[in-house]
């Protein structure tokens, strides 16, 4: 068995002292250690990463880059470690800080301690998902999985390292209520959010999760695991969006980050979904007032319900206005979200555009250095330097392709404008007297 931490990191943070960790996520980000510090004392910062797990730390918050996840994992209908393994080293290779295993097919564990083992960035998961399938094979039943099998999924995967886990614990009985009450259209979206929803009802019990926070909070604080506080309740249709069902779980969100950072546990807050675009900067600042400034990680947010096959764009428009206006960690969506598992390939899409998504954000917010990428892609620009363009783009090897296709004739140009290109008629007109 594990032996507990002497302390946390936001214990540390509170005693005064700046750990070698804080250090290093200071140097990365370009900000203060001292500043830095005092955020995750004060729960506005998180550094995710288990005190067993030898990766390089991550910071999420206030005044730090814009991260973003990229989520994986197998089902049933598709059993494949190669390709799994294979996603991780595309999702990698094109900037996710952070990725989350959500399988619920095959040897499971196996595959969580693959993943543990090759990755280089931060690894989450949903235990949840272990602990139903689990109960669904030996017990039948989803509704048929104890508490003591949800918390021993929990610390099995704490032990094992992985550096944030979701658990639904805002999901309770009250909530259940409020929802039969408002009359949702798409009533709950999230897997472990129905799952719950599934158990409470069928046990007539509140949230394990809820009910047994201060054990959540032990087992946390014995790793130093993050909790990523899920929303159960997110909206899954913009018809949904900012409704008291996800409300009343925001609002108990907000009073169970107040427990985690008082008992030295790092938080983030999960936040939708699906919002209209004009209520997407609202919910974020609703987030940042009720959970006193906590990290906030979002799934896009989704801006329409009809870009299928298109989602990755869909999300990639919310997740910059959201991003701007102040969420910490953007959930990728890829073009094949609510319609199959993602292949390679849709990793990889939906990566670049919630890295363009977060890009967007940091230059938005002022982050330092953010823009300085884009002031060096317009001076190659207007040099016509062509490989210090590729070498500064999301994804080189397609522009290289791309450039590939343009004939020898334009070299020095694009082959949209050719011998009318507008930056070489400029310079030339302005080097005339």
């Amino acid at each position: 068995m594990t032996t507990a931490l002497q302390h946390t990191r936001i214990e540390l943070a509170k005693k005064g002292i700046i750990t070698d960790e804080v250090k290093q996520v200071a140097l990365d980000e370009g900000v203060e250690s001292e500043q830095l510090s005092k955020d995750v004392a004060a729960g506005l910062t998180v550094i995710a990463r288990n005190a067993f797990h030898d990766i390089k730390p991550l910071g999420i918050g206030r005044g730090l880059k814009t991260k973003i996840n990229a989520n994986i994992g197998t089902s049933r209908d598709k059993i494949s470690l190669e390709d799994e393994m294979e996603k991780l080293d595309v999702l990698v290779k094109y900037g996710a800080d952070a990725v989350m295993d959500l399988s619920t097919g095959g040897p499971i564990k196996d595959i969580r301690k693959l993943l543990l083992r090759k990755s280089s960035i931060a690894v989450g998961t949903v235990p949840i998902y272990e602990a139903v399938v689990k109960a669904a094979e030996e017990k039948g039943s989803i509704a048929k999985m104890s508490v003591d099998d949800l918390f021993t999924a929990i610390e099995e995967h704490a032990e094992q390292g992985v550096d944030f886990v979701t658990v639904h614990c805002g999901l309770t009985r009250k909530t259940i209520q409020t929802l039969r009450e408002d009359g949702r259209i798409l009533d709950i979206v999230s897997r472990g959010g129905a799952f719950l929803v599934e158990w409470m009802i069928y046990n007539d019990r509140e949230n394990p999760l809820y009910e047994n926070y201060d054990r959540l909070l032990e087992l946390s604080r014995k790793y130093d695991l993050t909790l990523s506080l899920g929303d159960g309740a997110r909206p899954g249709c913009l018809a949904d969006a900012t409704d008291r069902t996800q409300l009343d779980e925001l609002l108990t969100l907000g009073e169970l980050r107040d427990k985690a950072v008082e008992a030295g546990v790092q938080v983030i807050i999960e936040g939708p979904g699906h919002v209209p675009l004009n209520q997407v900067e609202m919910n974020i600042k609703i987030q940042k007032e009720l959970c006193k400034g906590a990290p906030f990680y979002v799934l896009g947010p989704l801006v329409t319900d009809i870009a299928m096959g298109y989602d990755h764009i869909a999300a990639a428009i919310g997740g910059a206005i959201a991003g701007a206006a102040g969420a910490d960690f953007l959930c990728y969506v890829t073009p094949s979200e609510h319609i199959r598992l993602p292949n390679i390939e849709d990793v990889k899409e939906g990566v670049i555009a919630s890295r363009i998504a977060a890009h967007a954000a940091d230059i938005a917010k002022g982050v330092k250095g953010a823009i300085d990428v884009d002031i060096e892609m317009a001076k190659r620009r207007k040099a016509l330097d062509w490989n210090g363009q590729i070498a500064l783009s999301l994804n080189p090897d397609k522009v290289r392709q791309w450039r590939a296709e343009v004939p020898p004739t334009e070299a020095q140009v694009c082959s949209m404008c050719g011998e009318f290109c507008a930056i070489k008629t400029v310079e030339e007109a302005l080097r005339k007297r």
